[in-house]
């Protein structure tokens, strides 16, 4: 806590600090606190010039940062509204126990409990709706807190008592979800939050994507500025490292439009989250360090009378003195526990003497009070230039009592027995007679009703229901195929590129669309050199909602480095995490902002999906569209990296993402055509899909796009050549990305060194191959009377002749997806095993898949079917100079 610590230190000179307390007591009544403070910060620069080098305390004392004579009038009726959330609590609880009765779904009660308040005041005084002037804010919830969402969302007639008692039970499609999920509830929720940290991370750059879109014109501005994103988490989740991981990022862009709410209950899952500690006190000091400005909501109402009589700060030190479990320990017990603990010093006794032990258990933490919580919510949405930090004490398990109210055991708790459930009512005063205690009859108010009048006329002032979604916006003028007519013929002799150029080259012509253009948003972290798009820095420019105070080094070269309040492209730095935010508030802005945007975040494939996983899922469940971009892609063409950038298996990642689609182009007219169609499904159709592509850094010479054979390349197999007529030998050859340029040298060894012709078919996409199968599969299993529906691999395979081989640049379970589908012998090469540094050439003989190893392997499945002799294959080996003792690459 800093040098807070010397507070709690004996005074050697009591006069000497009563006149400079005196002192600056006089300034603030005289003066104001600016002249205070402004005081403060010169004296602590002078001591420091005097070689007074202290350590500066980012914490202050433990009490609420907005004295009691600061806080604003409370606009509604407080007593109204702590009736309504005695109600939502009550449903909240009922929600929960009642699904867990003949069921094991589980369901939490006592982040809510904690949490019931923050959140009304929200909904009734704060939260701008979609519908809004404005725009509408946007609400990050607690995932654990949803049982009180859905409450206030039933009370209001937004849902039923059969999808209340549907929690977590969705399968027959009539319950609700667990957590907030965008795809199973696509009207209601808008940010998946569960995955702990990812909420605080994506609101960060939710936030700053705001500021993104407002400079640059594609939404107003003026409105933009009352649109705030708030942030809720509880401090557990805090040690996240997504969490705080860009709380810097936040206050260095000066956020002011961003909130965040931490639910300080002091507990996580198991037990405290600081019990030795103050966990407020941290978080302040690291929000405060990184430049927010931080509000604490500490203690409630009942206190301010205990302040009052304070003349001497024993209570202020009392309060610094316990570390968090002793303050679990406190609301755990009862008053004359606190009375005898907290109060343990004759002067603190005398504080409370003329207190009844219930008053003593009265005293309110602020995370509880409507007056307090009002107070802290109004500050921060007038608060300029910097993000805002809200921390709230509050009680785990709040009104549980002796089922879990500040038990370690609170956050498992979703079962209550009768008694619980009556003490439950009677601290809440709900009108649920004995007899009907045990059933927990949902509770609502007739819309006749004042309360219901009331609790709908907050929302209808602001705009309209929370949380609500749109799933639609504007569709967008998608450019054909022949806007890329230049790189669906070949790339000439001798003019060699690598797909990554293609893909930058495919951006740019969508840049300058005069349709879409500005919708185009170029994601990359700190490697836009390395994808070749440093071109694009002086022509459209780095966003920097400062522009650009400094002249770069590179100014009098072409392509100097650029930054602008207009510029179209985020580039994140060391960041892959903050660019996949950043790509996440881009692909859904359709939904929260009404404006499609087409985002493309290009990166290592490496550190793509691999490094944020977890992120890529959430765009799912958000509903992202976009494309993402695994540049320097294969395990052996990104060749002199080695083990931990080489890429083999992120496609295997990207197909376990439903609605992720994902392609491994080899040539400019693949990308071409998938590109396209996806802007086509994504921002003209509006499917809910995002692609995935990855793209490579080694250069060849581009063939032209094969006759018609668009729609195939898009199903992920299409007829690239076929081998000459004949009754000899017969391999089909199968590959995807730079080692299908081996398969097609593979083609050319096997007919002019044995007499083998093969047919090349390009598969860009074995998972979408996969899935197609898999489709066709489940399609003929519930079918048994109806002709079976073929795989677009068996269409295509159904007159070949011959085995089948596969290989491409990632493991063998890649091309191993297709197996069922393909009726003849099926080998696959892959690149099993880690990566390493060397030449391609070294690298893809090390993992077997060159074209020497690949017609072996034809050869072998040849011989194995009788269609040559064995010693064809011995023969092989020798010509090629194959080691048969040669380590398997899985071991070395």
């Amino acid at each position: 806590m800093g040098t807070n610590n010397v507070l709690l230190q004996p005074d050697p000179d009591t006069q000497e600090t009563q006149e400079w307390l005196e002192a600056i007591a006089a300034v603030i009544e005289n003066e104001g606190p600016e002249r205070a403070h402004y005081l403060i910060e010169k004296l602590i620069d002078s001591a420091r010039e005097e070689g007074i080098n202290l350590p500066y305390s980012a914490t202050t004392q433990y009490i609420n940062t907005i004295p009691a004579d600061q806080q604003p009038k409370y606009p509604g009726d407080p007593d109204m509204e702590i009736k309504l959330h005695s109600y939502i609590r009550w449903n909240a609880m009922a929600m929960v126990v009642r699904a867990n009765k003949h069921t094991n779904v589980g369901g939490h009660i006592s982040s809510f409990a904690s949490s019931a308040a923050l959140y009304d005041v929200g909904f009734s005084h704060f939260w701008k709706a979609t519908d809004h002037e404005s725009g509408g804010d946007m609400i990050f919830f607690q995932g654990h807190s949803v049982p009180g969402v859905y409450a206030r969302a039933y009370m209001l007639g937004r849902l039923t008592d059969s999808q209340l008692d549907g929690y977590r039970q969705e399968v027959d499609g009539t319950g609700i979800s667990s957590y907030p999920h965008p795809w199973l509830m696509p009207d209601f929720w808008q940010f998946p939050t569960v995955s702990m940290g990812l909420g605080p991370l994506c609101a960060i750059y939710a936030a700053r994507f705001t500021k993104y879109m407002a400079s640059r014109g594609l939404i107003d501005a003026k409105k933009a500025e009352e649109r705030k994103v708030w942030a809720f988490l509880g401090d557990g989740e805090t040690d996240e490292v997504e969490s705080l991981g860009a709380i810097g990022m936040a206050a260095r862009e000066k956020l002011d439009n961003l909130i965040f709410v931490i639910n300080c209950n002091l507990q996580r899952l198991d037990g405290p989250v600081r019990g030795n500690g103050k966990i407020i006190q941290e978080l302040e000091g690291e929000f405060r360090g990184a430049g927010w400005n931080v509000i604490k909501l500490v203690w409630g109402t009942h206190w301010d009378t205990l302040f009052e009589r304070d003349k001497t700060g024993i209570l202020k030190k009392r309060m610094m003195e316990l570390c968090d479990g002793e303050y679990q320990t406190f609301k755990a017990k009862d008053g004359a526990y606190v009375r005898e603990h907290f109060f343990n010093t004759p002067e603190l006794k005398a504080l409370v003497a003329d207190w009844t032990d219930d008053d003593v258990w009265q005293l309110n933490r602020g995370g509880h009070d409507l007056f307090k919580i009002f107070a802290a919510y109004d500050a921060a949405v007038k608060h300029k230039g910097q993000p805002t930090l809200i921390l709230a004490k509050t009680i785990k398990g709040f009104g549980l009592g002796q089922s879990g109210e500040a038990m370690n055991i609170a956050h498992n708790t979703k079962k209550l027995d009768v008694e619980s459930i009556k003490r439950f009512r009677d601290r809440f005063g709900l009108p649920v007679s004995d007899d009907k205690v045990a059933d927990l009859p949902y509770l609502k108010f007739d819309e006749d009703s004042a309360e219901y009048k009331y609790m709908r006329e907050r929302r209808m002032e602001l705009g309209g229901f929370l949380p609500s979604r749109r799933t639609k916006a504007e569709a967008l003028q998608v450019p054909g195929l022949d806007a890329f007519a230049a790189l669906l013929k070949p790339s000439g002799e001798g003019r060699e590129l690598s797909t990554t150029m293609i893909m930058v080259r495919i951006m740019n012509t969508l840049l300058k669309d005069k349709q879409i253009g500005k919708n185009i948003v170029p994601i990359v972290p700190d490697e836009s050199r390395t994808f070749g798009m440093e071109g694009m820095f002086r022509q459209y420019g780095i966003w920097n909602q400062e522009g650009q105070k400094y002249v770069p080094e590179d100014h009098d070269q072409l392509m100097f480095y650029k930054e602008s309040v207009t510029g179209q492209v985020l580039q994140e730095g060391i960041n892959e995490a903050g660019s996949m935010a950043d790509w996440i508030a881009a692909a859904t802005a359709y939904s929260v902002h009404g404006v499609q945007m087409v985002p493309f975040y290009i990166c290592y494939s490496m550190f793509g999906l691999q490094r944020t996983m977890d992120m890529c899922w959430a765009a799912a469940d958000q509903r992202s569209r976009g494309f993402l971009i695994g540049g320097t892609a294969g395990r052996t063409t990104l060749n002199g990296e080695g083990l931990q950038h080489e890429d083999g298996h992120s496609q295997i990642l990207a197909n376990v993402i439903p609605n992720c689609v994902s392609y491994d182009p080899t040539f400019q007219y693949e990308l071409a055509v998938i590109v396209q169609d996806g802007m086509r499904r994504m921002f003209a159709e509006q499917e809910d899909v995002y692609y995935y592509i990855t793209v490579m850094n080694e250069n060849y010479e581009h063939p032209e796009l094969p006759a018609g054979s668009e729609a195939d390349i898009i199903k992920g197999m299409y007829a690239f050549r076929k081998g000459a007529e004949g009754n000899g030998p017969r391999v089909q050859l199968l590959g995807s990305g730079t080692i299908f340029n081996e398969v097609i040298a593979a083609a050319d060894l096997l007919k002019n060194d044995w007499g083998v012709d093969a047919d090349i078919w390009g598969c860009p996409s074995f998972n979408e191959l996969a899935r197609d199968g898999q489709a066709a599969a489940r399609w003929n299993l519930l079918h048994p009377l109806e002709a079976p529906k073929l795989s677009h691999v068996e269409q295509k395979l159904a007159d070949a002749k011959g085995p089948v081989v596969a290989a491409t640049d990632y493991i063998k379970l890649f091309a191993e997806q297709i197996r069922p589908f393909v009726k003849s012998s099926y080998i696959t090469l892959g690149t099993d095993g880690f990566g390493r540094s060397d030449t391609r050439e070294k690298l893809r003989h090390f993992f077997e898949v060159d074209r020497r190893w690949v017609t072996l392997a034809a050869l072998k499945a040849l011989a194995d079917e009788g269609s040559i002799e064995r010693e064809k294959v011995a023969a092989a080996l020798v010509k090629y100079n194959l080691d048969p003792s040669k380590p398997n690459p899985m071991s070395v």
